[in-house]
């Protein structure tokens, strides 16, 4: 009879969801005493479990769920084991159950997903399947979330019968080292189940594809006239609209390039962008984000680097900008092309047939680029290198897309969600993580051209009722002193990278404004996330637990004895660096363990529950005779002690020590007995404590947020050699060389953009 009727619920479920199952073999391979975990989307999951699994398994359900009445016709067909978490009896019976070899299903979210993602993780289903010393079966369930089962409903799209997919993942046991006893054991194996959750839940997101099919399948799910794009000239796009737009423009740049060709883009934080982004995708041609903050020549070396050969862009951003210099020297090496002289070139029938391939782009889109291998070059950032000639960071669809993966297991972006994306397209934090991430959860992105207007973005926040807000430390203060009180009323996540949080900024937002930012961790390399704080998984002063899928160890660092430079692998490594005159070859990341591994730069630390610590980078350690000392120390000490100013510590060549500490601060007040008196009090060593401080009007930053350091020691070299007298001349020559950093306001005041020529 229980065949039977499995029989039949199993084709039913078939017929009205499409269901695929992929890993069934894996079913076996657990062996006997198992427990079964899934995430929990809908309450269409027991049904999906019980109709697919080979054997039936008992479900352990909650007491006050089971004495719902709608579980009542549920009893008739399976075994329930009804578990009280709160009861110490009930969990021993269930791990004595278990031991019997016996199959169970466990929902450790104890509860259906109200966010799209996972919700906390309950201890009792670790510390089931530690003691009862079980394999673990992970099942990854997706597509329940956009069913009238869920309780997503507001939330995001729902379908009568969205397609179901079903991913049975290698079975595992959770690896706690026998010494580990008592509560500390109890708190790992929760720890450990939460992890495999994470790694679960990651599986749900086939990454396996190419960045414009995953813009398409995002229309698919949340809908083709869900508003998705907006910029300061408020004129919103749809999924829809955004597709079309991009199959118009891809018609002309199919003229000027040929396919796998990188192709640069120098243009604004506004609509067009993302159109051209997203039509170079189309194409099958390799986006080159150039950066048109850092100067002529790096932009130019950037073009050598990456063997670029066309570059759009828009000559009211050129004007308003202020880079004439700059487009005069490019048309010199490489054919510019104006997006103002495309937009003349545009028929009716091209706009016609832009608009009717968006009602099949999948087919139109296969035809035109079938067999994208998800491995190949899909964007290509530019990092400085170690001696100021540009490095190309090459990202396939599969490091960025994987990055999206694992980030939605932290952070879930759903269709009420508006992301304020301010951060420049050029830099990962901006381009991935403030834009195509939104776009691919299916939540809409405002693009505004510059995070410096610190009185006017709040006010947009505001107005625009935006729910997502990604930055750097800088730029949060900044907000934080101009902004009302009621400004950012709105705001569910707001999350700070590039550079360090400082404790006096979350201390300002938590008292002014309620809110808590959460800190993250990532470089280019990886896509660009590493870990990321959210509200289930968090801890003050640390950057979150490293993210699903990847791997880590610490190399250690001689004169360092608390951890050591972090070395990751994962799908979202990059393909490897472009270097300067080495004719567009790829260099994969390799260490000592072999290729896919990258060494990042930092010295971390990683506690017991895996959370980082960010103690510097490698080359941010001074040796001062013989011994290694963190700049950001030397930084946090300056914090201590003038908290309302900014400091930056840098390094400078020493006859007796070998190096020697500056540091340079915003505080005129600012003397060196001041923060030698600090040290004492925080028993800081005196090595902490900088050789000298410099006093400047003005601390120099890149468009990014983060502080130029290179300005910063050429100001301290001067200053060291000359003597006070070079301050103003030095901050003078700071203000002339930051100008361009930050993009040019038009002369009525207003952000300089570029025109919307796709539209």
């Amino acid at each position: 009879m229980t065949r039977f009727t499995k029989f039949l619920l199993r084709c039913l479920l078939k017929l009205l969801y499409g269901v695929k199952v992929t890993g069934m073999q894996h079913y076996n391979d657990a062996g006997k005493r198992v427990i079964i975990v899934a995430n929990h989307t809908s309450l269409l999951d027991g049904a999906l479990l019980y109709a697919w699994l080979p054997e039936t398994p008992t479900f352990a359900i909650n007491t006050r769920i089971s004495a719902r009445t709608s579980f009542k016709p549920f009893l008739k067909f399976v075994d329930l084991f009804v578990l009280d978490p709160t009861n110490p009896l009930s969990v021993k019976s269930m791990i004595k159950f278990i031991k019997a070899d016996r199959k169970v299903v466990i929902f450790p979210e104890g509860r259906i997903t109200v966010t799209g993602t996972l919700m906390k993780i309950y201890e009792g289903p670790g510390l089931i399947a530690d003691k009862a010393d079980a394999m673990i079966l992970p099942i990854a369930i997706d597509g329940t979330q956009f069913s009238t089962a869920s309780y997503m409903r507001g939330r995001r799209r729902i379908f009568w019968f969205p397609r179901i997919h079903m991913r049975v993942l290698a079975p595992q046991k959770l690896c706690i080292a026998p010494a580990i006893q008592g509560h500390a054991r109890r708190k790992a194996a929760t720890l450990a189940m939460q992890t495999l959750m994470f790694k679960l839940f990651c599986a749900t997101y086939d990454y396996n594809k190419s960045i414009f099919s995953a813009i398409l399948q995002a229309a698919d799910c949340y809908g083709k006239d869900q508003k998705c794009l907006e910029d300061i000239n408020r004129e919103p796009l749809n999924y829809r609209q955004l597709i079309s737009r991009a199959f118009i423009l891809a018609r002309l740049f199919r003229k000027d390039t040929a396919k796998h060709e990188h192709v640069g883009l120098l243009l604004p934080n506004v609509n067009t962008t993302v159109i051209s982004f997203l039509a170079l995708q189309y194409l099958g041609r390799v986006t080159a984000m150039l950066n048109y903050t850092a100067g002529t020549q790096a932009v130019l070396r950037a073009c050598e680097t990456g063997r670029i050969k066309t570059v759009y862009t828009s000559k009211r951003f050129i004007d308003n900008a202020g880079l004439s210099e700059l487009a005069s020297e490019l048309e010199n090496q490489v054919n510019l092309v104006y997006l103002e002289e495309l937009r003349t070139q545009l028929s009716i029938v091209d706009k016609l047939l832009g608009v009717i391939r968006s009602y099949y782009p999948h087919i139109h889109y296969r035809q035109q680029t079938p067999d994208v291998d998800p491995d190949s070059p899909a964007v290509i950032l530019f990092t400085s290198g170690s001696e100021g000639i540009p490095k190309g960071v090459v990202l396939s669809h599969k490091n960025i897309l994987s990055n999206f993966a694992q980030v939605r297991c932290h952070i879930d972006f759903n269709s009420t969600d508006l992301s304020f994306s301010c951060l420049p397209l050029f830099h990962s934090f901006g381009l991935v993580g403030g834009t195509l991430m939104p776009l691919l959860g299916g939540s809409k992105v405002f693009l505004y051209p510059t995070p410096l207007h610190y009185r006017i973005i709040p006010e947009l926040i505001y107005e625009l009722g935006a729910t997502i807000l990604f930055g750097a430390n800088t730029f949060f203060k900044g907000y934080a002193r101009h902004a009302h009180g009621f400004d950012f009323q709105s705001l569910r996540y707001c999350v700070a990278g590039a550079e360090k949080l400082r404790a006096d900024t979350q201390r300002l937002w938590m008292e002014k404004f309620g809110i808590r930012i959460y800190e993250g961790y990532g470089v280019t390399e990886t896509s660009p996330v590493i870990s990321v704080n959210t509200p289930v998984v968090y801890k003050p002063d640390r950057v979150g637990q490293i993210l699903p899928d990847m791997e880590y160890y610490i190399k250690p660092v001689e004169g360092i004895s608390e951890g050591g430079r972090l070395v990751v692998k994962g799908p979202n490594v990059m393909l490897g660096y472009m270097l300067h005159g080495n004719d567009g070859k790829i260099v994969a990341p390799m260490t000592e363990r072999g290729i896919g591994w990258h060494d990042t730069g930092d010295i971390v630390a990683i506690d017991e529950e895996g959370f980082i610590s960010i103690l510097g980078r490698a080359k941010r350690f001074a040796k001062i005779g013989g011994e290694m000392v963190s700049l950001a120390a030397v930084e946090e000490l300056a914090m201590q002690t003038w908290p309302d100013f900014n400091h930056a510590a840098v390094i400078l060549p020493d006859e007796k020590k070998g190096e020697k500490i500056v540091l340079v601060t915003d505080n005129k007040q600012a003397h060196r007995k001041q923060i030698q008196l600090m040290s004492r009090q925080l028993k800081y060593g005196e090595l902490y404590i900088p050789k000298k401080v410099v006093l400047t009007e003005e601390m120099p930053q890149l468009s990014t947020g983060k502080t130029n350091y290179i300005i910063l020691t050429e100001m301290a070299m001067a200053e060291d050699k000359e003597g006070s007298g070079w301050i103003k001349k030095i901050t003078r020559l700071i203000k002339k060389a930051e100008k361009p950093e930050t993009p040019a306001e038009a002369k009525d005041g207003s952000p300089a953009i570029a025109d919307d020529t796709a539209q």
